[in-house]
């Protein structure tokens, strides 16, 4: 037999509140989720793991729907597995290409902290408007177009 955990002690050892954890089972989100006779929630580490994977799947800025999609997914058992394995690769590419404009957003607020901090102890932006130019954070983008008509 199985360890199962309740409601309390999953939401205390994920720091997620129980009220969460009833959202989930509501939305079906842990499809292998067993409760006993009188209802009670018992969570093994199976459901855990799906918690966490849930949670992965917030941070890296899935919707209720993809989620739901992905717990429907997994119900499926091995039948899915192909269909898991692209929706995971895609969400992969998506977070990639968020965290490199995360990057390149810090990269450019780095900039401006070195420029404030620089023009601060100088007192004036007069010498770092000539020394610190933004395009050597963000590369020169094509010229924008005159007011020419078109």
């Amino acid at each position: 037999m199985s360890t199962t955990y309740t409601i309390g002690q999953v939401s205390t050892a994920l720091n997620i509140p129980s009220s969460t954890l009833r959202y989930y089972d509501k939305l079906h989100f842990l499809p292998h989720l067993k409760k006993s006779a009188s209802g009670i929630r018992q969570f093994d580490q199976a459901d855990i793991d799906t918690i966490r994977i849930i949670e992965c799947l917030k941070l890296a800025g899935l919707s209720i729907k993809e989620i739901q999609q992905f717990t429907q997914m997994l119900a499926e058992g091995d039948a899915s597995l192909a269909k898991r394995q692209q929706f995971f690769h895609q969400i992969r590419q998506n977070f990639i290409q968020k965290l490199t404009q995360m990057q390149q957003t810090l990269a450019v607020l780095d900039f401006k902290c070195a420029y404030y901090d620089q023009a601060a102890a100088d007192g004036t932006e007069a010498l770092v408007q000539k020394n610190m130019s933004l395009s050597s954070v963000i590369p020169d983008q094509p010229a924008l177009p005159t007011n020419s008509p078109v």
